[in-house]
């Protein structure tokens, strides 16, 4: 920070400046434009000036502004040039307001359209998969299937190999080794 007394150090500027917050600024002609543009402005300007004519028109002692109305042009001249800059200042804000919100917008509208190409990506790749994973009718079918096998008679099986011939040597020993009687009734000594 300079020190203003200080006679090496030259000063930035020589006009003072003033400092206005653009933003504040902004708010209040934002807020005078849409007081400028409701009903209840026009109805008291319409009062009013209902009033000035009435009162320069016909109170004789209170004319201040005689016919042609001078002052009262003057002061709608003055109105209107302060209320059209308010008004496009107003505009010019709710535009740059509108293009942000838009851009906005168009990012938004790209990141949801990313994601939902990345969705049917996905759900591409999941109907894929699960054409390849076992569902419950298709186990349900096979169950049922292993179920009627092992439920089905099975048929005898000869095939006359040594395992067959060994058994039967085996059945035959121990039919010989029983002795004959008649608990068993199909032995060789007892052809009865």
């Amino acid at each position: 920070m300079s020190d203003p007394a200080r006679l090496d150090t030259p000063r930035t500027s020589r006009r003072p400046t003033f400092n206005l917050d653009p933003e504040a600024v902004g708010q209040f002609s934002e807020s005078i434009a849409r007081f400028l543009g409701t009903g209840r402005y026009l109805l008291w300007q319409t009062v009013l000036v209902i009033v000035w004519i009435a009162l320069n028109l016909f109170a004789v002692g209170l004319r201040w502004d005689p016919y042609p109305f001078i002052l009262l042009n003057l002061a709608f001249s003055t109105q209107a040039a302060y209320a059209a800059p308010l008004i496009l200042l107003a505009q010019n804000r709710q535009e740059n307001r509108d293009r942000v919100a838009l851009e906005d917008d168009r990012r938004r509208a790209e990141q949801t359209k990313a994601d939902t190409e990345f969705l049917a990506r996905e759900l591409a790749a999941l109907r894929l998969a699960v054409g390849e994973v076992a569902t419950r009718d298709y186990l349900r079918r096979e169950l049922d299937e292993i179920r009627e096998l092992l439920e089905a008679p099975r048929p005898a099986k000869s095939k006359g190999g040594k395992g067959d011939g060994e058994r039967r040597q085996k059945k035959n020993r121990a039919s010989e080794s029983t002795p004959a009687s008649e608990d068993n009734p199909g032995s060789a000594d007892n052809p009865g």
